[in-house]
């Protein structure tokens, strides 16, 4: 039976592989402006920068340190056994697949995206391309093991950018949506995301806490399981969606289920670290925003942005766990 994604991860961690790790995390000057928000009633979350911290604050496709990138590249090539299939020219594998890795990003930037002004790139699609390649030179890899070509994509993707930037959940993440959860408030998701990042996120949970979150009564079972506290209908990831922020594409399908569910844009509260592509579009179509200033790294908000009533957010969080104080039990 082929391992599952998030089984693939664990299996990695039983090798003992050498992997960049999560940055620890530097809090900007910043103080919290924190407000009760009686009238939330879904709560959503951005991922990188705000629940996950990663090294460089979001995820890259290309790392701007060259060796970096090499290095994962490399790695990537000995992990799946590219090597045999590639072009033997003079030079290290990595610079015939940093070749190949190139063309296959161009391929989707280059690519029509009507009505989009910031379309997504999307990761497993990247390897999809690059691995079609090496089939014309008898690639193979075990099915058996990884699953389809799709699923063998989307493991490759997870272990090159794994090999690429360190993640983990931002401190008291997994207390800040136990206390939401607590209070009998759904949440979901409005992110750029890639294929693997929910595997990233249920596994930094699970690192923080190992218990289950505790849920109202009647609502499920305790759960730290990401489909249980972001169910499918109130999330929106970049790589599913073909738009990445601040497109509105990302905001308007938790909008629609929120309507559906006798919610206004005033009932949801997004919470995201960047004013430009989380406070901006939210503020926009009507949510209440709070603005997460507790990593340096990520965190993008000029002094003269807060001051701006356009883009001022609601709140503005200095650790997740102040959530305590904006949002209470329904």
């Amino acid at each position: 039976m082929p391992l599952t994604l998030l089984q693939y991860a664990d299996y990695l961690d039983t090798r003992d592989l050498p992997w960049p790790a999560a940055p620890e995390g530097k809090r900007p000057k910043a103080k919290p402006h924190l407000a009760r928000l009686p009238k939330v009633r879904l709560v959503t979350w951005n991922l990188y920068g705000t629940l996950l911290t990663i090294s460089g604050g979001e995820l890259f496709f290309e790392h701007p340190q060259k060796f970096v990138m090499e290095l994962a590249l490399e790695k990537t090539v000995q992990e799946f056994k590219m090597w045999g299939a590639m072009s033997r020219k003079p030079g290290k594998p990595s610079e015939y697949m940093g070749q190949l890795y190139t063309k296959a990003l161009d391929e989707q930037r280059l690519a029509p995206s009507p009505g989009e002004k910031h379309p997504e790139i999307v990761s497993e699609r990247v390897w999809d391309w690059i691995i079609k390649k090496l089939f014309q030179k008898e690639y193979q890899f075990d099915a058996g093991f990884y699953g389809s070509l799709n699923e063998y994509c989307k493991k490759v993707a997870y272990f090159f950018h794994a090999s690429l930037q360190g993640a983990a959940c931002q401190p008291s993440a997994l207390a800040a949506v136990a206390h939401v959860a607590g209070c009998g408030v759904p949440q979901g998701l409005i992110a750029d995301a890639q294929c693997f990042t929910l595997a990233q996120l249920q596994r930094g949970m699970r690192a923080q806490g190992g218990g289950a979150v505790p849920l109202p009564a009647g609502r499920g079972l305790d759960s730290t399981d990401v489909d249980v506290l972001f169910p499918a209908e109130w999330r929106a990831l970049s790589c599913e969606h073909k738009g990445r922020k601040p497109s509105e594409r990302l905001f308007r399908p938790v909008l629609a289920q929120a309507a559906k569910a006798g919610l206004a844009p005033e009932n949801i509260l997004h919470i995201g670290s960047r004013i430009d592509k989380d406070i901006a579009p939210a503020k926009k179509l009507g949510l209440r925003t709070a603005l997460y200033a507790g990593d340096k790294e990520s965190l993008q908000a000029s002094v003269e942005q807060l001051k701006d009533p356009g883009l001022r957010p609601d709140v503005l969080l200095t650790e997740l766990e102040q959530i305590k104080t904006v949002v209470t039990p329904l």
